[in-house]
């Protein structure tokens, strides 16, 4: 009956690696473009604002985009679930791409942030629904081998961005806006690739969404950006608007968490920060993606203003990080996948992450170029080891069902973290080169027209500015960003003690489909589909005193920290049931003679 059972249920398509490959094609095309949007334009923000607004605005660009994909990342997870990851992700593909033209045409600041801001919609989704699809057609065991492969496009992207935008910022009969541009044909690309060779089986879901939960999650973070972004710029600290983010940011949240405990199908399941491993990768995505997007947006300002390199030559700089974290994510999935161990990986990671960062506080107006490149090779290794295992991880310790739930919700964590970076690091960096400017203009005697105030405009244009007004504003950039990259340290830290508590449970394997059974008649199906629903109905209404059923059915659950009450439980939900109704089904009994009342023969 177990093997029927088995062979009646609705089977998870086993894909040969041909197929995952042309799968991956797209996705990494997808992810290509979605990332090298971000690296082409983090080499020309400084030169972009600088034009268009000051580089007391360089923020906003960098976080209207981290905002929007941050909130957009559970939602894209969730609406996969309801109407297909393959639509969806090519929505947010095409959503991508028209978000990018309309930057390319942008005239003013508040135009490009608007942009900036849509096009985050795009890059939420692309980089969620890539790894819940990843997710679907790979089992975790054999997951780190393919997640390698994810990590090499982050590190592609990461070389060909800052080469690509530096190249295009300096020709001049191209310029800054084809920084834009220039992703569409990758775009295009992807989603005719996606369009052939994506095939996944239809399944039915239920199509209710959680309006409020996504209103109140989105209204949450987007506060507390605001704050972290405008605090201490545009209003004091210590202030009425201060109070009021900071408890409208709160209030969102219990109702978020109100919200998601009623709602039919929630964005982020109650039941997910029930799961240990959920909750601890999660915690250690925020802190990776503090550390991560707090370097990579600022570390260009350092090398284009302070060391005064060219576009194209700040992005040749980043070339040592590129091949370290390329080279630590490839290999540390094959070990993965040769031996089923993943833990050591994120723990020695987000260790390496601190100490990265950490040197790269040391850097001064006169480091060399070695100095440099060795430090930002430290900081690729720990991110190498540590991101594509901390999804893995999470992956592996989810139900099927909470898959896109689970993949969402920590790249949720992740870019949420990586928001608040942007922002919180932009803040202090801002503070900070304020003060510095303001005291050593004091204490060097200079007069000028507007006070303390220099006003700050592209890398060029501060290399321009007369020898003591220069040195000043070099030096203020110097200690601003130690200061950056210093705050980056502890956080790094706390991703690493996250990470000490992760319960390393096996990786799922792809299991080998059992010989086929032969066929039984129909009453023998009947007879097995009401035998499991009844199996189901008894562990359902348990009151939770301990049985040799109940411990027997939750042993077919994923190994993780749940009762074992709710693990059998959700064996009844997800598969008894279902195999019941597939049994019945298949057995296709007869329909009555509703004339004589009898059966038809």
């Amino acid at each position: 009956m177990v093997a029927h059972a088995q062979a009646a249920a609705p089977a998870r398509r086993q894909y040969t690696h041909r197929e995952i490959l042309e799968v991956m094609s797209g996705l990494m095309l997808a992810m290509l473009t979605s990332m090298i949007s971000t690296s082409v334009v983090g080499t020309a923000l400084p030169t972009i604002v600088g034009e268009l607004g000051g580089q007391d605005q360089y923020s906003w660009v960098a976080s209207a985009t981290m905002l929007t994909m941050t909130v957009s990342t559970p939602l894209w997870g969730k609406l996969s679930d309801l109407f297909g990851r393959k639509l969806l992700f090519q929505t947010a593909l095409g959503l991508f791409v028209a978000a990018s033209l309309v930057a390319g045409l942008s005239q003013n600041m508040g135009q490009l942030i608007a942009a900036r801001a849509v096009q985050g919609l795009g890059v939420g989704g692309l980089s969620a629904l890539a790894q819940v699809i990843l997710g679907d057609i790979v089992s975790p065991r054999e997951r780190g081998r393919y997640s390698g492969y994810m990590g090499a496009v982050f590190g592609i992207s990461t070389v060909a961005g800052p080469l690509l935008g530096g190249f295009l910022v300096d020709t001049d009969w191209l310029g800054w806006r084809w920084c834009f541009y220039v992703v569409v044909p990758f775009a295009l690309v992807s989603f005719i690739v996606i369009q052939k060779v994506l095939k996944l089986p239809k399944i039915r879901r239920s199509t209710s969404i959680d309006i409020w939960g996504a209103t109140t999650i989105t209204a949450s973070a987007s506060a507390l950006m605001l704050l972290l972004t405008l605090g201490g710029v545009e209003f004091e600290w210590n202030s009425l608007w201060t109070y009021f983010l900071a408890a409208l940011s709160l209030l969102m949240l219990a109702l978020a968490v109100l919200s998601e405990r009623t709602a039919r199908n929630p964005i982020l399941p109650p039941r997910l920060f029930r799961n240990r491993t959920f909750v601890l990768t999660g915690l250690a995505s925020l802190f990776v993606g503090m550390a991560m997007f707090g370097a990579m947006i600022y570390l260009p300002q350092y090398l284009q203003i302070v060391k005064g390199l060219s576009p194209t030559e700040s992005g040749l700089m980043t070339l040592p990080m590129v091949v370290a974290l390329f080279l630590a994510g490839v290999i540390s999935g094959k070990i993965v996948t040769q031996t089923g161990r993943w833990k050591i990986f994120p723990v020695v990671g987000l260790l390496v992450v601190a100490v990265g960062l950490f040197l790269l506080s040391r850097l001064h107006v006169d480091s060399s170029e070695w100095l440099i490149g060795f430090d930002v090779a430290v900081l690729g290794t720990g991110l190498g080891l540590s991101m594509q295992m901390l999804i893995l991880a999470a992956q592996n310790g989810s139900e099927p069902r909470d898959m896109a739930s689970t993949t969402s919700g920590v790249s949720f964590f992740r870019s949420l973290g990586g928001a608040v970076g942007v922002a919180a690091f932009g803040a202090i960096l801002t503070n900070r080169l304020k003060d510095e400017m303001a005291d050593m203009i004091r204490a060097a005697h200079i007069s000028l027209p507007g006070g303390s105030n220099v006003k700050l405009g592209s890398p060029s244009a501060i290399q321009q500015l007369p020898a003591p007004i220069k040195n000043i504003v070099l030096e203020a950039f110097t200690r601003g960003l130690e200061t950056v990259f210093m705050v980056g340290v502890p956080i790094a830290l706390l991703g690493f003690v996250a990470t000490i508590f992760l319960k390393e449970l096996p990786l799922r394997g792809s299991s080998t489909p059992p010989p086929a059974p032969n066929p039984l008649n129909k009453d023998d199906l009947v007879l097995a589909g009401l035998l499991l629903e009844l199996i189901a109905q008894r562990i359902e209404r348990t009151n939770g005193q301990p049985s040799a059923l109940l411990t027997a059915v939750a042993k077919m659950a994923p190994p993780d920290d749940r009762p074992e009450r709710e693990r059998a439980r959700s064996v009844a939900q997800n598969v008894l049931r279902p195999t019941s109704r597939a049994l019945i089904a298949q057995a296709a009994p007869p329909q009555k003679d509703l004339v004589s009342g009898g059966i038809s023969q």
